[in-house]
């Protein structure tokens, strides 16, 4: 694996890296909020062909790699810019690349490609974890129609998409579903989370859904949904990595500037040893989330190397991030001080898009009877 960055590399980081810095003032100011997006930010993205990221140029995307992908969302991390970009881009255009049809991608791909709509999945129950066994919301055929019943929690960006993409149990096994919204019987609540993103409860009592809008076949949509988060959690942890680069530099910076008995408290030992050890480990993820996104774009198994990628930048990342705020002392409790906005989010990633839990389970798997 070579890990030197093309020319052309270096310049999609240069270019999302401005992109960022210009865009950060929104960041605390879009906390909590219903919406949680800039549209200027948005646009620029488009502007750039990124709401098109890994999508088929044959639907209007640009058809990137994953580790191209990884330096968009390192520098995403980095300046902690949010937008539903993950959400549609990401993880909804990669379940309909994995198990729509030609009717569904053709209608949705080149959309969501030309940031026209925002996709949104709709995966986490209430007192469930992130695995198969979680998805317990019923699925009940009637006539031409599934009727689905139950609780989401977490729909990140709800409020702004055109269709939220559900999973339900039924009795074949888990399916997924695109869902309206707006339709009769839904019902989006704003939840207020450790990161002060923008998630939504959605309840669905009594939903209709034509089978048409099922996505792949009765019981298929755990294998679509996870051949989908394969790629996705590598570029969770590629965020991970940015924000906990970008975390140690505050780091770095304070302990530099800031004295104790006449001298920067970065000259004790064991102030200079949390930054070594935080940057250590820092390279090494990157080398491994690169790793994953590489093999990924090699077209071999990334069933160990994903979740591992995702597994350890997120534990880096929620590491450097409290020592970070340890290092800063009491202001870095504050709200004023950047240094908690990494910590949360860092904690965040770490729960979302499959935990630990389960990211364990699945490397347990392969390494003691081949994923089975």
């Amino acid at each position: 694996m070579d890990l030197d960055l093309t020319e052309e590399q270096e310049m999609l980081r240069e270019a999302m890296a401005g992109l960022c810095a210009d865009a950060a003032e929104s960041v605390r100011a879009l906390e909590n909020d219903s919406r949680g997006f800039d549209d200027g930010f948005w646009s620029q993205l488009v502007a750039m062909g990124l709401t098109g990221l890994m999508i088929p140029e044959e639907h209007g995307g640009s058809a990137m790699g994953l580790l191209d992908a990884t330096i968009v969302y390192e520098e995403l991390g980095r300046s902690l810019v949010p937008s539903p970009h993950f959400v549609s881009s990401v993880v909804s255009a990669g379940v309909l690349q994995a198990g729509g049809s030609a009717d569904q991608q053709a209608e949705w791909l080149p959309r969501i490609a030309a940031g026209e709509v925002i996709l949104t999945p709709a995966c986490l129950e209430p007192d469930n974890g992130t695995g198969p066994s979680g998805v317990q919301l019923a699925a009940v055929s009637d006539g031409d129609d599934v009727v689905l019943t139950g609780v989401k929690r977490h729909v990140a960006f709800a409020s702004s998409a055109d269709r939220l993409i559900v999973s339900a149990r039924e009795p074949a096994g888990v399916s997924l579903f695109l869902v309206d919204p707006s339709a009769t019987g839904v019902t989006l609540t704003q939840q207020l989370t450790v990161a002060s993103d923008t998630q939504y409860r959605i309840d669905l009592e009594g939903v209709r859904v034509p089978t048409a809008d099922r996505i792949g076949a009765p019981g298929t949509g755990w294998d679509t949904w996870h051949t989908a988060m394969l790629d996705a959690v590598v570029l969770v942890a590629a965020q991970a990595i940015g924000a906990a680069e970008a975390s140690h530099t505050l780091a770095t910076e304070y302990a530099k500037i800031r004295h104790q008995f006449d001298k920067p408290i970065g000259s004790f030992q064991s102030i200079g040893h949390y930054l070594a050890d935080g940057i250590a480990a820092i390279d090494g993820g990157r080398v491994l989330v690169h790793q994953a996104a590489w093999t990924s774009d090699q077209g071999r198994d990334t069933a160990t190397l994903a979740p591992m990628a995702k597994l350890f930048a997120t534990q880096t990342c929620r590491d450097v991030a409290a020592t970070t705020v340890q290092i800063h002392g009491g202001l870095g409790f504050t709200v004023e001080c950047d240094a908690q906005l990494y910590f949360r989010r860092a904690k965040s990633w770490q729960l979302n898009w499959y935990d630990d839990t389960h990211l364990e389970d699945l490397i347990a798997a392969e390494l003691l009877d081949g994923g089975a």
